[in-house]
């Protein structure tokens, strides 16, 4: 019983650091990236539908992507979902091939998405410790019903403890390699 508390402990922890990567692949840096339009669904058909599955995302050079749209009638349906969208680009069509070109970032706005990617690294955090808190409470219940002993909850909580350290510290190096990539001009 112990083990599978560890074991599911440990890929909740993961997922939560995988959550907090996707999070911050979303904040655009001044350099092009086909993953800055993941999160853009575009309707087709009445459906909503994920943008690389209704065209071909591709970088064209260092600060411009291009969509290759696979059916020609959904080109302004693609431009007017990436317009609509929170990142502030503005497409611009050229026959089959919806070009986005992005601003370069100031300093200012450099230093704004610093502070929400810390914020959200801070998020990732809390997550990775709330699911520390509820594997050891579960532990500690456990020891209630006395279905382990005293130490056992000790070394177990020791060992929860270390996974946490683990992933607080791949959170870490995922924001620094953030950060780094922000402050590139």
């Amino acid at each position: 019983m112990i083990n599978e508390i560890k074991e599911d402990a440990k890929s909740r922890m993961a997922k939560c650091v995988e959550a907090t990567k996707n999070q911050m692949a979303k904040v655009r840096t001044g350099r092009a990236h086909p993953s800055l339009l993941d999160s853009i669904k575009v309707p087709y058909y009445g459906t909503p539908t994920p943008l690389k599955q209704v065209g071909n995302v591709s970088i064209e050079d260092s600060r411009t992507l291009a969509i290759t749209v696979f059916d020609t009638t959904m080109i302004a349906a693609v431009e007017k979902a990436i317009m609509s969208s929170d990142l502030g680009l503005n497409p611009m069509s050229a026959g089959t091939t919806i070009r986005i070109p992005l601003p370069a970032l100031t300093e200012e706005r450099r230093k704004d998405l610093i502070k929400v990617v810390r914020a959200e690294a801070e998020n990732g955090r809390i997550a990775v410790r709330n699911v520390r808190r509820d594997a050891n409470s579960d532990v500690k219940a456990l020891e209630k019903e006395k279905e382990c002993t005293e130490d056992d909850v000790r070394r177990t909580e020791d060992e929860i403890q270390k996974f946490t350290d683990a992933h607080i510290k791949q959170i870490d190096e995922i924001l620094a390699a953030k950060e780094a990539e922000l402050m590139e001009v």
